[in-house]
């Protein structure tokens, strides 16, 4: 009895220091998956600086569409045509009468007073909308933003070296050759009175800097970092995992932490959105600033669904191959409906012949390789978004599908010699199995 208590205590005294060395993994694992989770969301925005910023082309693909959208269109409309009107002598309008009939025509037009005005403005508004709705707004939409893409650079990250100088803090866009189209559809239309207005320079904000002056810095931060923000949050993601414990846990776990960071940088992105149009002057359109707004952080929020997507999949995927009851109840039903089909196809002849006993040697490998050719796919997807993702993963589950369809053996041996014995059982064979025999 006492040799048998002092062995006990002789292995809890062994048994106390991996204890400690559980706890101090565990506690690490679980600060390397925080910072991971941490800096999913200023990765996402380092990527999408670095794209918005950094690449002009990128840039101009995200506003053309703002070309033919109605609140922008209206906003610029309304622009141009204050502009012009602002231009305009309405009193010229008087040189095409006769000189007899003048006296009579101002007198006319002096009782209708601002129904004149309101009249030709509701005319040139028309032809403003007219040329934004046109093909060529487009075109002159393009050309502006890829000429102010160097003050978006200078609005976000605060650099004032170069040509392009940021001096009313905002990024604007000139209406010049909008009014030009405007001011030719007037004359054509008979408002002759147009082509005597001067060359006209209106601006259309796309970006007010100083709403996002306090955070200048931490941009300028995230444009150096660019790509490498998100590969440091996945390593330590990665390196908390490997340093657990329990790691099927912490990659459920980090995972889900994954997905939770990417949508709280969504949720700050529409609250943020809300704040932004509150700040904009009075004559600032909030509808075309919401649009600019929703254009320019699109593929942001797009990236969010991505890796929220991504996350909640890697963390299904993690707990269905663990082993909790609900997952093993699951595996049980995928066998059997596996089971089912390839009992069904051994019913109608199907055979695999050599197929199969290559598909049973390798399937661990083969399941592998298709996990990594999803991943691989993922990697190398110029621009994922959240159906890519749940596009490769469904490809990935019907290819596992595939896999152990041709792997299970059990049906079709089961199958033969469920027949063979029937067969024997029928020719009356002696040589057949004991149980067919009389």
């Amino acid at each position: 009895m006492h040799a048998r208590i002092a062995a006990l205590e002789a292995r809890e005294k062994a048994a106390r220091p991996a204890k400690e060395h559980h706890r101090l993994r565990s506690f690490f694992s679980g600060v390397l998956v925080f910072l991971g989770c941490l800096l999913v969301p200023l990765g996402l925005v380092a990527a999408w600086t670095a794209d918005i910023v950094g690449d002009t082309d990128r840039y101009v693909r995200t506003v053309r569409p703002l070309a033919s959208d109605p609140d922008v269109q209206a906003a610029v409309a309304d622009r141009v045509t204050t502009a012009v009107m602002d231009h305009i002598d309405l009193a010229s309008l008087l040189q095409g009468v006769a000189p007899d009939q003048r006296p009579l025509v101002e007198k006319a037009l002096g009782k209708l007073g601002g129904s004149l005005e309101s009249a030709v403005g509701d005319f040139v508004h028309e032809r403003a909308q007219d040329v934004v709705a046109s093909p060529a707004f487009e075109t002159i939409w393009t050309d502006a933003n890829r000429a102010v893409h160097t003050s978006l650079d200078r609005a976000l990250t605060g650099d004032e070296d170069g040509v392009v100088k940021i001096e009313t803090d905002q990024v604007t866009i000139d209406l010049a050759p909008v009014i030009d189209r405007v001011k030719e559809r007037l004359v054509a239309s008979g408002l002759t009175v147009a082509g005597s207005v001067p060359e006209i320079h209106t601006d259309f904000t796309v970006l007010r800097s100083d709403d996002i002056g306090k955070a200048r810095t931490g941009f300028a931060l995230l444009q150096k970092l660019g790509t490498w923000l998100p590969v440091i949050a996945v390593v330590l993601l990665a390196g908390g995992i490997l340093l657990a414990v329990r790691r099927r846990r912490a990659l459920v776990a980090g995972a889900l932490g994954f997905a939770a960071a990417a949508l709280v940088l969504g949720i700050a992105l529409t609250v943020f959105r809300t704040v932004y149009l509150d700040a904009l002057p009075s004559d600032v359109s909030p509808a075309a600033a919401g649009s600019v707004y929703d254009a320019l952080v699109r593929y942001l929020r797009t990236s969010v669904r991505v890796c929220a997507a991504l996350g909640v999949l890697v963390a299904l995927a993690a707990w269905l191959t663990g082993p909790s009851r609900p997952a093993v109840l699951a595996r049980g039903l995928w066998r059997s409906g596996i089971g089912a089909t390839r009992a069904t196809a051994d019913r109608a002849g199907m055979r695999l012949g050599p197929v199969g006993a290559f598909v049973r040697r390798f399937r661990t490998w083969i399941v592998w390789i298709l996990v990594a050719a999803a991943a691989v796919a993922y990697v190398l997807w110029p621009y994922p978004t959240g159906w890519v993702v749940i596009g490769l993963a469904l490809a990935l589950l019907f290819a596992l599908a595939v896999t152990d369809f041709l792997a299970d053996a059990t049906v079709g041996t089961a199958t033969a010699t469920a027949t063979d014995t029937g067969a024997d059982t029928a020719t009356g064979d002696p040589t057949g199995p004991p149980s067919a025999r009389p």
